[in-house]
């Protein structure tokens, strides 16, 4: 006979939880403290953007300008095409990173040989664990305009050497490309995944109704996907001034600094390298702020249209 389990009021219940699972909040603890130290004591340093920093007289003892540092940064030369090309490159990752994963794993759900999907799955995902780092030096042995291998090819069928990464015209769609291959796997297996619930009962009764493949393409297969692809696309929007720090610092020289330059390195080489950390810190501020607003868009949108939330 099934016991009948004992009523255990909501304060005491509460305490049980919290004993029975204090091994898990233990485990969490670490990750609380790096989150605390280096997430939001660093928070402290905002009040940096309002003032005439110097490293000598410290936060405390650095004059108050109030937001004399957002105008001068409005000010500044270059600060207009660092934020097209942050944007610009922004946004054809986005696209670029749902078009190519979708296109992919639509070609991929079509193969019937489980073992060699495995395989490609696994292939196309590997890159997405790699750094920027390693394969910066990769992809910059790959495109070097002296013995790259893809110039090599290039001078086969008579093409002229293409200096990639030297090239201010070049840079931004190498930064795009490269970033695109670098990702899809990971966009691969999510749509796969999508691609995997929806029913098949559907596809033999349009296939008994004389649909023909794009019909079933675009009435079933899509449509089925459609929630999925929404949700990837909104969820993006809140990375729109994230364009890849990584990537570009290790790829970017001064010579492509006009087109390749983004808010992120912009801000590393205003406070870094010219110490100028007041004007840098407001820059920063900005950027987050806009970025918050977006991710709280984004993810309203998210809701109202897949019905996803967090919490």
């Amino acid at each position: 006979m099934k016991q009948k389990q004992a009523y255990i009021p909501h304060k005491k219940l509460n305490r049980y939880v919290l004993k029975t699972q204090l091994t898990y909040h233990g485990l969490m603890l670490p990750a609380c403290i790096f989150l605390i130290l280096f997430s939001y004591v660093p928070m402290f340093g905002i009040i940096m953007a309002f003032q005439d920093f110097t490293p000598t007289d410290g936060i405390f003892g650095s004059s108050f300008v109030g937001f004399d540092n957002f105008v001068r940064l409005f000010t500044l030369d270059n600060i207009q095409q660092v934020m097209f090309n942050t944007l610009y490159i922004s946004i054809m990752k986005i696209i670029l990173g749902l078009l190519v994963p979708i296109i992919f794993a639509l070609l991929l759900n079509e193969v019937r040989n489980r073992l060699f999907v495995r395989s490609v799955q696994t292939i196309v995902y590997l890159p997405y664990f790699l750094s920027w780092v390693i394969l910066a030096g990769v992809f910059i042995e790959i495109l070097s305009p002296t013995n790259g291998l893809v110039n090599n090819v290039m001078k086969i069928f008579g093409i002229d050497p293409v200096f990639f990464l030297g090239d201010k015209n070049w840079f931004p769609n190498v930064i795009i490309i490269t970033d695109t291959w670098k990702s899809f796997g990971f966009g691969t297996i999510v749509y796969l995944a999508a691609l995997t619930s929806i029913d098949p009962s559907l596809y033999e009764a349009a296939k008994v109704d004389g649909a023909s493949y794009y019909q079933q393409m675009r009435h079933i297969t899509l449509p089925g996907i459609t929630n999925i692809v929404v949700l990837m696309t909104v969820l993006s929007i809140g990375s729109i001034l994230d364009a890849g720090f990584d990537q570009i610092y290790n790829l970017y020289n001064p010579v492509v600094y006009e087109t390749g330059d983004i808010l992120d390195t912009f801000v590393y080489r205003l406070g870094i390298k010219d110490m100028l950390f007041s004007i840098s810190t407001a820059v920063s501020l900005i950027k987050s702020i806009v970025s918050f607003v977006l991710i709280v868009i984004s993810y309203r949108l998210a809701y109202r249209l897949t019905e996803y939330k967090i919490f």
